[in-house]
């Protein structure tokens, strides 16, 4: 390990004398794929110099003892010599998942699908409440949310929504989201009193640049068309909606939340792009089952990861077993201590792998 963080430490040392070079600025290709590549490197460069200055400081702390006589001076030695070996095992730790290796989709902005499952008018009602959830999470973040594509029904809920969500490693958190939702409540059509049990099915998918999927021309069908239901003026009296049809996968998208046809065209496109891409992660996911066990959950999208019991007040993620008892927060988008609980999880559970490796 350490021979790997030398290395990256001379290389971080080579990139920041290239960036100091006069000129370098002006090859601009050159010039942010140096910064991109140094700013994947700082954490890791940061925490190896911390390592170093706390492995040097117990040296100095040992040598003092061995010659130092004064018995208060003796005890302030020992307590510095142990908080410098407790930060030692900490940035050992750190430095480790620095070093594991990255999901290439991590940075990269995501587009979300929420659809309704079991439960009829309680699934889509849910299903708009998680899509809310999202949106106040995603903001707090000071992420950007653009809708993509909506299927509403009369009393407030939705069949289904898809979403894009734009922000620096939106894929890195959004991904653990991926799967199936089920709520546990009494509705309010419900006379009785009795509680329901309804599911959504969530699907988070990085976003696919051109680079990343290529589409034959030939392989797709354009139609387009008039909106269909409410919308804003003239929504509904121009040939504004777009369809793509994909004929070797099937896949059908269908756009139709912007007045102008060119940008429901883009917007088709880039979920297509996603789709696309997405099929083609699975089937190397589906490659490296064993991978796969590793991580938090299966991946798969049919695993039930997380249930809202709102007359108990609690959320559960049973990839985790972690149990909050604070329904409401997290329905208002406070879902950070959710996350950041399944990413330490899936990097324990990659760590181990790579010890047992």
């Amino acid at each position: 390990m350490f021979d790997k963080l030398d290395d990256l430490l001379r290389r971080f040392e080579e990139i920041m004398n290239e960036l100091s070079e006069p000129g370098v600025a002006n090859d601009q290709k050159r010039f942010t794929a140096l910064m991109k590549e140094q700013a994947e490197l700082n954490p890791i460069v940061e925490a190896y110099k911390e390592y170093k200055q706390c492995k040097q400081d117990e040296e100095d702390s040992v040598a003092m003892l061995e010659s130092e006589s004064d018995d208060d001076m003796r005890e302030m030695l020992k307590e510095e010599l142990n908080a410098a070996k407790k930060r030692i095992e900490e940035l050992e730790t750190e430095l480790k998942i620095l070093l594991l290796p990255k999901d290439p989709n991590d940075d990269k902005n995501v587009i979300v699908e929420i659809r309704a499952g079991a439960g009829g008018d309680e699934a889509a009602l849910f299903a708009a409440e998680i899509y809310r959830m999202y949106i106040h999470y995603a903001e707090g973040r000071r992420w950007r949310v653009e809708t993509m594509e909506m299927e509403e029904i009369g009393i407030g809920g939705m069949k289904s929504v898809t979403f894009m969500i734009t922000g620096a490693g939106a894929y890195s958190v959004m991904k653990y989201e991926s799967g199936v939702h089920r709520v546990q409540r009494v509705p309010e059509t419900e006379s009785g009193g009795r509680i329901h049990t309804s599911t959504i099915s969530v699907a988070v998918l990085p976003e696919a640049e051109e680079v990343d999927v290529v589409i034959d021309e030939k392989d797709i069908r354009i139609d387009v068309m008039r909106a269909s239901g409410c919308g804003g003026q003239c929504v509904n009296t121009t040939d504004s909606a777009v369809r793509l049809t994909h004929y070797p996968t099937g896949i059908v998208i269908y756009s139709q939340t912007e007045k102008d046809q060119h940008q429901n065209k883009a917007k088709a496109f880039a979920l297509l792009r996603a789709k696309l891409y997405d099929l083609e992660q699975q089937k190397a996911h589906d490659a490296e089952a064993e991978a796969r066990r590793s991580q938090v959950g299966t991946g798969d999208r049919s695993e039930k990861i997380r249930t809202y019991n709102f007359p108990q007040g609690r959320v559960t993620d049973h990839r985790i077993n972690l149990t909050l008892y604070k329904l409401d927060k997290i329905m208002n988008g406070d879902i950070q201590e959710i996350l950041d609980a399944c990413i330490a999880a899936d990097q324990a559970a990659k760590l181990l792998k790579m010890q047992n490796a």
